[in-house]
């Protein structure tokens, strides 16, 4: 399979799995660097308790929004295979389908966006 394989607009398939592993690493920093500052706050057993659903609240959102791309990648490669045999079988999506499947990662990652900015507003508090 090749990672040029075209998605939507000017974005291929090698696009979103370099977006994925960009993001990982972005997220996995982003999060080290959140924990660190803190726990620079955490003074008892009580504020820890206060400040850890937080903490696992953000590192849900990230991992989610990582997960939505790696869908996104999946539905591309059975795309893929179904356009390299030349037909479409009930594996292949129509032109409707693929827009709606990108039309709810839109919203999906959109959602999950503001849930970071959410959480992010309630750690710099």
């Amino acid at each position: 399979m090749s990672t040029d394989y075209k998605i939507f607009d000017n974005t291929t398939l090698s696009d979103i799995l370099k977006k994925i592993d960009h993001n990982s690493q972005r997220n996995k920093i982003q999060i080290e660097t959140t924990i660190q500052e803190l726990m620079t706050y955490i003074k008892d057993p009580n504020t820890a308790v206060q400040l850890f659903p937080m903490i696992s609240d953000f590192m849900e959102a990230n991992i989610r929004n990582d997960e939505l791309l790696v869908k996104l990648a999946a539905v591309v490669q059975r795309v893929m295979t179904t356009d390299s045999k030349g037909g479409t079988d009930e594996l292949g999506l129509s032109d409707k389908e693929k827009e709606e499947i990108l039309q709810k990662i839109n919203k999906a990652t959109e959602e999950i966006q503001h849930e970071v900015d959410d959480i992010t507003l309630q750690i710099q508090e």
